[in-house]
């Protein structure tokens, strides 16, 4: 071994002495990139050409139709046509642009839907601190509380009275909620921890902190008591169901089928995997029967023969028929989806669960469904993704959504014909939706590591 390195010293002394060599450059740039990719031979040059050709002559006409020719100011689709007959014709579009995001919502009344939206994107808007502490108890609240804050707004009447005490105290407790949490938020980010000690991490330190915790409900109760002297004069135009629409309508048909979509699939999904045989065959139909029909069959069997088994003097609105329809479909669909992630996880899982000492239901709730939902974040947001462009068919059963109000622009005096302009509009719409929620579900699966 010595002889070999003493014969072999002067090339050792080489390579050590060699610098390691750098990777090397990318000096095409776009240009360079594009001829070596496009144009590196005969068939791929003829290709791209035709394809840049094809490109042009598309883009333009798009172009020409819904821009350059276009038409954005009249007052009758007769005169969009006298001013451009190959342009599209925007002023139909704008002139019932109110109609199309309120729907029959009274003019007057706007702002509440406004103020409710709001409302409900600010209660979600401390999710995006990660200093909030218990964000999914934020989340919660939000479920189970917006809706009443929204169920006043929307509906009106007077406070209490209407709506019933019940409705106005749990409005009371969810504005109170809103306050206290972007009380704790501010003085979170002004580096005050002393809040933090009595408000969030008390529900689940509550035995440790008992004075804490008191003090707490005794600043939640003081709240809703002052916000319900504020509401107890405050009387709102009541607005019927009736009169809801527009993109408003299908933001509360979506919003609801999707909040519910993944409890209603995890009891489903569970029920189906169940050993109890009752459990295990009443999940099993309900999901079969309801995944072998399509969603309008559902809202006609909601709309139209639900009410014959009911009793007669127990009667829905039309509305909430169809919440419980899509909520039921959507539960179905996701199902199926929450027991493929299930049948993924490891055995070795729930056994080391089990060793724990851990029952069924801390198993579930802990270990097993996190992993679960995790790993079919793909599939649930195809499934939300497919139920927010779905939830345009309940404009077959009258009611007003978006799709059925830009139906009745064309019925218009004024812009009779006027079909192609709307059903754009409408398709634009819904593609920054689903597109934008598409790159949230990628934002999500890189941020939870669900490679790992």
């Amino acid at each position: 071994m010595d002889d070999f390195n003493v014969k072999n010293e002067p090339a050792l002394k080489q390579f050590i002495a060699t610098p390691p060599r750098l990777p090397p450059k990318n000096e095409r740039g776009v240009i360079g990139t594009i001829l070596h990719r496009c144009f590196n031979s005969i068939g791929n040059s003829v290709l791209t050409l035709c394809v840049a050709v094809v490109l042009f002559y598309l883009v333009k006409h798009i172009l020409d139709w819904a821009v350059f020719n276009a038409v954005f100011v009249a007052e009758s689709r007769r005169q969009c046509m006298a001013l451009s007959a190959d342009g599209a014709c925007w002023a139909g579009v704008i002139s019932w642009f109110n109609g199309l995001i309120y729907g029959r919502f009274p003019m007057d009344e706007q702002w509440r839907v406004n103020v409710g939206v709001l409302l409900g994107l600010m209660w979600l808007l401390p999710l995006m601190s990660k200093r909030i502490p218990l964000r999914n108890f934020i989340l919660l609240s939000w479920i189970g509380l917006y809706p009443f804050v929204g169920g006043y707004l929307f509906l009106g009447g007077r406070f209490g009275v209407e709506l019933g005490l019940v409705h106005g105290t749990m409005t009371c407790f969810a504005l109170a909620f809103l306050v206290m949490l972007y009380m704790n938020w501010v003085l979170s980010a002004l580096g005050y921890k002393g809040v933090n000690e009595w408000f969030l991490p008390l529900v689940s330190r509550w035995a440790e902190r008992r004075i804490h915790l008191m003090s707490f409900i005794v600043v939640w109760v003081l709240i809703t008591f002052g916000v319900s002297l504020g509401l107890s004069h405050v009387s709102l135009e009541p607005v019927a169901i009736e009169r809801w629409g527009g993109l408003f309508l299908t933001f509360i048909i979506a919003g609801f089928a999707i909040t519910m979509a993944i409890p209603v699939g995890v009891v489903l999904a569970l029920g189906r995997r169940s050993k109890l045989p009752v459990i295990h065959w009443i999940s099993m139909i309900v999901i079969e029967l309801v995944r072998s029909v399509p969603l309008i069959t559902v809202l006609f069997m909601a709309v139209t023969l639900l009410p014959i088994f009911l009793p007669a003097d127990m009667e829905f609105n039309k509305l909430t028929q169809v919440l419980v329809a899509v909520c039921l479909f959507a539960g179905a669909y996701m199902a199926e989806n929450i027991r493929g992630g299930l049948q993924a996880i490891p055995k070795g899982q729930y056994e080391a669960a089990t060793t724990l000492g851990l029952g069924y239901l801390h198993t579930m709730v802990l270990v097993v469904l996190p992993q679960a939902l995790k790993m079919m974040i793909p599939n649930i947001m195809t499934s939300f993704i497919s139920l927010l462009k779905d939830t345009t068919l309940v404009s077959i059963i009258g009611l007003f959504d978006i799709m059925l109000m830009a139906r009745n622009i064309a019925n218009d005096k004024d812009w009779v014909g006027l079909h192609t302009e709307p059903l754009v509009m409408i398709s634009v719409l819904f593609f920054i939706l689903c597109y934008s929620m598409s790159q949230y579900s990628l934002n999500l699966e890189k941020r939870l590591k669900v490679d790992h």
